[in-house]
């Protein structure tokens, strides 16, 4: 095992870069990086802008192990245009799920009693705003490709989203996630359809304010989601604590998996009407109202609570309702 893998593992998730939250999530030595950076497949529009480039138009996709299950990853890159994805960049997420699917296709084909430990999986590291507005129309366009690809992989493939990048999961990529099978989130991970900046924008300052940090996390951030059965698995900031609950989840059949979804049965559907219902009869001010609404007699504690004892002592609205 080399030194720099080991090295990776101790970083924090919400501060490395794409490629290297690829690296550290699979397998020291396994990762091979597809249409990268040497391919220079970069955004035909952006020019036309007077906009820079990258040449993995912000997005790092490729093929490791986790064991001996073959994991085909995509993970987005905050830095540059807020991870916003347009034409190249959902080209790549879109396909690198169809190339998990075509490969189990054609595993099982060949050995239908392939091994549940040997069958592929996909992992999407998600930070982003959402569609790129420079190219609005084939982002929005490859959302839904993408979201075609998931009900591809319905039965085969499982589909781990991982949230815990400096941007977050905002705008379209946003229900991207809560169609996943899994969502994994640290503390630090902000999930929503509109981001902040953008409610205060088109709302005003007194229906959200942005620039109030304990707001947007308590109202976006991991815990909330967490509570909110929006999130399956809470773990801390760093790239081993992903892999760790990749591992665990990855040990599961495809059913138990499957089943950890926030989609997909009338009983689910039921649940989130129900969640309207409490909502409308305790018409919640704030998120520490629905934290309260949960069984949690003192929400104020849960902020700051350490992660470890926050874990052992919240109650969620998925015990409860």
């Amino acid at each position: 095992m080399s030194s720099k893998w080991e090295n990776i593992q101790k970083r924090s998730f919400l501060e490395s870069e794409a490629r290297t939250r690829a690296l550290g999530l699979v397998d020291p030595g396994t990762f091979t990086e597809l249409a990268g950076p040497r391919h220079r497949i970069s955004s035909p529009h952006l020019p036309l802008l007077g906009e820079a480039v990258e040449f993995d138009d912000g997005i790092v996709t490729g093929v490791g192990l986790i064991g001996k299950k073959p994991v085909f990853v995509a993970s987005q890159e905050g830095r540059f245009i807020g991870g916003a994805v347009g034409e190249v960049h959902g080209a790549k997420l879109a396909n690198i799920v169809r190339m998990a699917r075509k490969a189990y296709d054609e595993m099982l084909a060949s050995n239908p009693d392939l091994p549940e430990e040997k069958r592929p999986a996909v992992i999407i590291s998600f930070d982003t705003g959402g569609v790129r507005l420079h190219e609005a129309n084939a982002g929005l366009l490859a959302h839904a490709e993408v979201m075609d690809q998931f009900q591809d992989c319905k039965g085969k493939v499982p589909i781990i989203a991982l949230i815990g990048s400096r941007v977050g999961c905002f705008g379209g990529m946003g229900f991207v996630a809560a169609a996943s099978d899994v969502i994994i989130m640290s503390q630090f991970g902000r999930l929503g359809l509109t981001g902040p900046e953008v409610i205060e924008e088109e709302m005003g300052k007194d229906e959200f304010d942005a620039s109030d940090r304990a707001l947007v996390y308590r109202t976006t951030g991991g815990r909330h989601k967490y509570i909110m059965g929006d999130c399956n698995v809470l773990v801390a900031d760093s790239i081993a604590a992903f892999r760790g609950a990749l591992q665990e989840v990855l040990g599961k059949l495809y059913a138990e998996i499957a089943e950890m979804s926030c989609i997909g049965s009338l009983e689910k559907i039921q649940y989130q009407l129900k969640l309207v219902d409490l909502c409308v009869e305790t018409a919640p001010k704030d998120a520490k109202d629905v934290w309260k609404s949960a069984g949690n007699e003192n929400p104020d504690d849960l902020t700051d609570m350490p992660l470890d004892e926050f874990l052992t002592t919240v109650k969620r609205l998925t015990d409860r309702y």
